[in-house]
């Protein structure tokens, strides 16, 4: 058993063989992270974000309507979408002559609502420990 000491520190010398076996059962492939790593990278941009987002809440928009949604360019939003369909982020459709952009597939939308919920959980979370202090001093005062 290790006992820690710190977030980043351990009082024992050995690691846990069994524990560290397990783990790397489970662990993702190099390649494999590669790739997340390179999915995360281009969800890190905040144009991008953002038209993930209008694709989210919408469902399915043309290049015209996602540049006026999020107020950028629409050659910027024409690379980023060619970006996100190569990476299989997005998918598109033609309609005659119009292009129209949706979300791939379930595990985008739901990798996407997850990311919100999982940012206003944190946001309430510093709202709420920002708040303590002050209720303990008036608590005191009272």
């Amino acid at each position: 058993m290790t006992t820690v000491t710190g977030l980043d520190a351990c009082t024992t010398l050995a690691p846990d063989t069994a524990k560290v076996a397990a783990t790397k059962d489970r662990l993702v492939t190099p390649a494999e992270a590669a790739r997340l790593a390179d999915l995360f990278r281009l969800l890190g941009d905040q144009t991008r974000a953002r038209l993930l987002y209008a694709l989210l809440e919408a469902g399915e928009l043309c290049v015209c309507d996602l540049t006026a949604a999020v107020d950028v360019s629409d050659t910027a939003v024409s690379h980023a979408l060619r970006l996100m369909r190569t990476a299989g982020i997005v998918a598109s459709r033609r309609d005659g002559r119009m292009i129209y952009y949706r979300l791939a597939d379930a595990h985008v939308r739901l990798l996407l609502d997850l990311s919100r919920e999982h940012l206003r959980e944190t946001e309430r979370a510093d709202a709420a420990h920002r708040e303590e202090p002050a209720a303990a001093v008036l608590g005191e005062v009272r």
